[in-house]
């Protein structure tokens, strides 16, 4: 059995127990031969020494173990402290993660529903919509603008007298179209008859969407990119017009529109889109007008515009066979120069002006490929004979409108419910 060491206390003593003894043996005086009843006291001596030596070092074993028991004790104590804490964090623990898991199941829950609720709340929207357009088409706004009987006499009479004119304000466009470069199919939006276009005056990129012949919400979309993405109405922004137009003859031109209203008139309205109100508005000088397309019977006046301004195509019950062509004032809606053409309303289904030529379009009741067949220049440069007969590519039925942009050289036609684009290819009038 290995002894722990003795405390300093008992090895202090039992050294100079030690000390003591011998000291006291080194200075006795040496004694003569000792007798052998003296001999038998030494035995005595060194086995009391060692009943106090062992009692000394069993006093000083008892104490080492209690101080031992002790500190074991302490350090039990401790550990079951730490053991209690570390349940208790750990409880705590799983409590909290039981707590998040069951937060978690509810948010999810909650956003289930929400999800459900938005969807919901889209149908209900659009159905909303499509309700209020509908009624907005039943219930048209009451008009306003009253029709001076006499103003219209004398527009009509100064028109007259203008009529067939030389027209000397053309600039130096000289531009003739060629044949048509490509063909782009967008999308496909809103009914089989309408109009898109882009302002061709300014830098704007915005696409303006009429849906129909008769409406008076234009739909207004900020880039060509929202318009072939988003195929849902609530994309785009709306002007609600303080009257409807009628056909697909409108224009956007200078940061206005124009377009035709019919009450009891024809007249046309200038309206800023802008400050969205009526600028000016001015009766159309033509009497008994008719459809000036022949497959169109919904267009009886259709606004166009090229490099010189703006143009007004639109057919009279007195020259019943063939279109008529006017230019417009885009300041005063005035009518400065009128046209008879000789180009014939039967199986015409569209027409737009570049370079103060008209080209009228035509197809058959059975909708095949539209051609270009008729060409009149108000300059009088070029001769209907001369014009090329120009093609356009199959698509899926007949145009409802279609408008040159001459900052981009291409057409935005508008062909069964199809939004296309045309790129034209041009030579001079000259080369013809």
């Amino acid at each position: 059995m290995r002894l722990c060491s003795l405390p300093p206390f008992f090895t202090e003593k039992l050294s100079k127990h030690s000390n003591g003894v011998s000291s006291t043996a080194a200075h006795r005086p040496r004694a003569k031969r000792r007798t052998p009843g003296t001999a038998t006291m030494a035995p005595q001596h060194a086995l009391l020494l060692l009943v106090i030596v062992a009692n000394a070092v069993d006093g000083q074993q008892h104490q080492l173990m209690e101080y031992m028991e002790r500190r074991l004790a302490v350090l039990e104590e401790r550990i079951t402290q730490w053991h209690d804490q570390s349940s208790r964090y750990s409880t705590e623990l799983r409590d909290f993660k039981n707590k998040v898991l069951s937060m978690l199941e509810s948010v999810e829950k909650d956003r289930e529903t929400l999800r459900s609720e938005v969807e919901n709340t889209a149908v209900r929207v659009d159905r909303l919509e499509r309700e209020v357009d509908y009624l907005e088409t039943q219930n048209p706004a009451p008009p306003c603008v009253e029709v001076d009987d006499k103003l219209m006499e004398n527009q009509v009479a100064n028109a007259k007298m203008r009529k067939n004119e030389k027209y000397d304000k053309m600039t130096d466009c000289s531009d003739t179209v060629s044949q048509v470069k490509a063909m782009k199919i967008l999308k496909r939006f809103g009914s089989t008859a309408g109009l898109w276009t882009k302002d061709p005056v300014g830098n704007s990129e915005k696409i303006y969407v009429f849906d129909g012949t008769s409406n008076d919400t234009v739909y207004v979309f900020p880039r060509m990119r929202e318009f072939t993405l988003f195929s849902a109405t609530r994309k785009a922004a709306r002007i609600k017009l303080p009257y409807p137009w009628v056909g697909t003859g409108h224009l956007v031109y200078g940061g206005h529109l124009y377009y035709i209203r019919r009450h009891g008139t024809f007249q046309v309205i200038k309206f800023s889109l802008a400050n969205k109100t009526i600028v000016d508005s001015s009766v159309f000088p033509a009497e008994e007008q008719i459809p000036v397309f022949g497959l169109s019977s919904y267009n009886y006046i259709d606004l166009v515009a090229d490099e010189e301004g703006i143009w007004a195509i639109y057919a009279t019950q007195e020259n019943e066979r063939n279109i008529e062509l006017a230019k417009l004032d885009p300041a005063t809606l005035d009518i400065e120069q009128m046209w008879d053409t000789p180009c014939p309303r039967e199986n015409a289904e569209s027409a737009f002006v570049i370079c103060g030529a008209l080209y009228v379009v035509y197809n058959t009741r059975l909708p095949s490929r539209s051609r270009i067949q008729c060409v009149f220049d108000v300059s009088g440069s070029m001769a209907n004979e001369d014009a090329p007969l120009v093609y356009f590519p199959k698509r899926y039925g007949s145009h409802s409108s279609m408008k040159y942009n001459p900052k981009e050289r291409q057409i935005y036609a508008w062909d069964d419910g199809y939004q296309l684009i045309y790129r034209m290819e041009m030579k001079k009038k000259t080369e013809v």
